[in-house]
């Protein structure tokens, strides 16, 4: 018998991940031991910045790698949305568990849909992408920046004035909280972030036997779809704290991409689709299409410090 170790970050949303992908290994591997190893990332610790401001390179993650660089986990489990599209050398995803429902969804106070809502109603956000997105949809909506895990969140949504919060469909689903879901945002208003709802393993690229051992939870119509999404997020240079949205699902054997950059005032919202078999290159195809409508002009704004 052999003793694997599962790093995770230590909120109940990474915890379940983490359990998944243990229980799913366990039934796979009953012969091994599976312990999880939980840290806090630095995205976790400081709550009272909105994150753009912080910088995202491996802002939820970096933890998680220095344990794998140095041997003191076999893997890493993440939210896809949160690893960034280069990984540091020496590191590989392994494995992208099958997605779930990857839209973004409204948790309304009252109940109200986001199309209903009262002008100037306050919403809870703290990314761009969702507040841009939803400025052009709506521009007399008004927003708060909302960090903390999902429980914060809904405690702040009760406590304050906030008319609702956006959170991602997966998150609530495996929180179990799909009664307060007032609506799932359709992907014509707000695309989801690159990854989202897909389960990462990241593990070390030399170790050919992890590589072995996870190879069964990779699902291939999400690792296709994913990586597109991936490609193009890498080609603009964008990061989870950027207002790129994107979603890729496979259709008749094909893969079809939209992506979506918007400025931070949600007064500019540019949209691309490209479809094909290689993801990499569907995802750049699309990103080109981006770049020629101006994105790097809206990205290149967005980044100069402030």
């Amino acid at each position: 018998m052999s003793t694997f170790r599962i790093g995770t970050r230590d909120s109940l949303l990474a915890l379940w991940q983490a359990e998944w992908v243990k229980k799913h290994l366990y039934s796979i591997y009953p012969e091994h031991e599976f312990v999880l190893v939980s840290v806090k990332t630095k995205g976790d610790k400081i709550l009272d910045v909105p994150l753009a401001k912080i910088g995202d390179k491996g802002l939820f993650t970096k933890e998680l790698e220095y344990g794998l660089l140095g041997g003191e986990i076999d893997l890493a489990v993440h939210s896809l949305k949160d690893l960034p599209t280069i990984l540091p050398e020496g590191l590989m995803i392994g494995a992208f568990c099958e997605r779930e429902e990857p839209r973004d969804v409204f948790l309304s106070k009252e109940g109200i849909r986001l199309e209903d809502l009262p002008s100037g109603s306050l919403i809870g956000t703290s990314s761009l992408r969702r507040k841009a997105q939803l400025q052009y949809y709506r521009a007399d909506l008004n927003f708060a920046d909302l960090r903390g895990n999902l429980q914060t969140r809904w405690r702040k949504l009760e406590e304050s004035n906030m008319a609702g919060i956006v959170l991602a469909y997966a998150g609530v689903k495996r929180l179990g909280w799909e009664e307060r879901i007032t609506q799932i945002i359709s992907e014509d208003i707000m695309l989801s972030a690159v990854g989202q709802g897909s389960i990462a393993i990241e593990i070390s690229a030399d170790r050919l036997d992890i590589q072995e051992l996870i190879k069964p939870l990779n699902h291939e119509e999400t690792s296709l779809a994913v990586r597109a999404e991936r490609a193009l997020m890498r080609k603009l240079e964008g990061g989870c704290q950027v207002p790129i949205g994107a979603l890729g699902i496979v259709h008749e054997g094909k893969v079809q991409l939209k992506g979506m950059v918007a400025s931070l005032d949600g007064k500019q919202l540019l949209r691309a689709f490209a479809e094909g078999q290689e993801p990499e290159e569907i995802g750049n195809n699309a990103a080109e299409h981006l770049i020629a409508q101006g994105a790097k002009a809206i990205l290149d704004q967005i980044r100069v410090p402030s």
